[in-house]
């Protein structure tokens, strides 16, 4: 497994040295037989709940001037959700996992899950989602045996449930319909088994989708008709028409990071071939368009990458900008 190596110190610590913290931290992935690819370092005053070490920056494209511009001021946050009425976002603090809320100004920030580390912790929260009437947030969240579970929180504050906590399946990826009435998820991608299913909040009962097995990674559509899901490999994107009762492919690639227009005529994805493209495709006639081309830009983020789309449907990725943090092993090696 390749990881990367974070120390941060806090400056309100007198005589604190990351170089400590990296000696213990590359003795542990040894141990653990880890290759270690990056290290990073922070210096920092430890007075607000997000670590911004890996130096990563939200950021929104925009089509018009064909530039990427900070988004909330370039917080180092990942998969922006945002309320049916634009007022509000959820995103995920990197790279400490933790799940927060605020409005778009940055004002009235609430923090929603807790994780218990900040490097990679052992729960990590991933794509939460408003509920169309903006009280109730769901997401999944993984431990450190890589089980995913699917949460439901209310945007006030209040703790975390578990939807399924009998169901001890994969859980990832929940999506609500249009009515709030049920939620779509899948399971865990390169998963054989995976398949497309549907809570029913009211009767609790799960029901499969009809030759969804070995998709995953689905959304619904805002107007309820489609449900997008992924080939299991990631190389192809399926839409399920609920009219029809069918799967009808859209698109090949290395694919991933499904998001529809608020107005549902588009769906927006990232495909990572080479260096990269957001692209869009037309429902109506399946009409695939360029938004960006990422070879300029590059992405950071639990996975390396994601995409999320603003309440006007620019997109938004998470900037690397911490090049000057990384540290060759051989120059750390010299100093022992």
């Amino acid at each position: 497994m390749k990881v990367a190596i974070y120390a941060r110190v806090s400056t309100d610590d007198k005589g604190q040295d990351p170089l400590n913290q990296l000696l213990e931290l590359r003795e542990f992935a040894t141990r653990q037989g880890w290759t270690v690819v990056r290290e990073y370092t922070d210096e920092a005053t430890a007075k607000n709940g997000e670590r911004t070490g890996f130096n990563a920056e939200l950021m929104r494209y925009d089509v018009k001037s064909g530039q990427f511009l900070p988004f909330m001021g370039g917080i180092p946050a990942e998969f922006a959700s945002f309320s049916k009425d634009g007022q509000w976002v959820a995103y995920v603090s990197y790279p400490n996992g933790a799940l927060w809320r605020s409005k778009l100004d940055g004002s009235e920030r609430l923090q929603l899950t807790y994780p218990p580390s900040y490097l990679f912790s052992p729960s990590y929260a991933f794509l939460p989602r408003w509920s169309p009437d903006g009280k109730t947030i769901v997401f999944f969240e993984t431990d450190s045996h890589g089980a995913a579970k699917i949460y439901g929180v209310s945007a006030d504050g209040m703790p975390p449930q578990l939807l399924m906590p009998d169901d001890q399946s994969q859980q990832l990826d929940p999506n609500w319909s249009p009515d709030e009435n049920k939620i779509v998820f899948g399971g865990a991608g390169n998963d054989p088994a995976s398949t497309i299913r549907i809570l029913d909040l009211k009767t609790h009962q799960v029901d499969t989708l009809p030759g969804s097995l070995g998709l995953f990674s689905p959304r619904w559509s805002p107007d309820g008709r489609y449900i997008p899901a992924l080939s299991i490999d990631s190389t192809r994107l399926l839409l399920f028409d609920f009219q029809t009762q069918k799967w009808t492919e859209l698109a090949k690639g290395r694919v991933g990071w499904l998001e529809f227009s608020h107005d549902g005529r588009y769906l927006q994805f990232l495909d990572s071939t080479g260096s990269g493209t957001v692209w869009k495709i037309r429902l109506s006639d399946g009409k695939k368009e360029q938004v960006v081309d990422l070879k300029n830009f590059v992405t950071a983020g639990y996975y390396g990458s994601s995409l999320a789309i603003a309440p006007d449907d620019s997109p938004l990725l998470l900037r690397d900008s911490g090049t000057q943090d990384i540290y060759s092993l051989d120059w750390e090696r010299s100093l022992n």
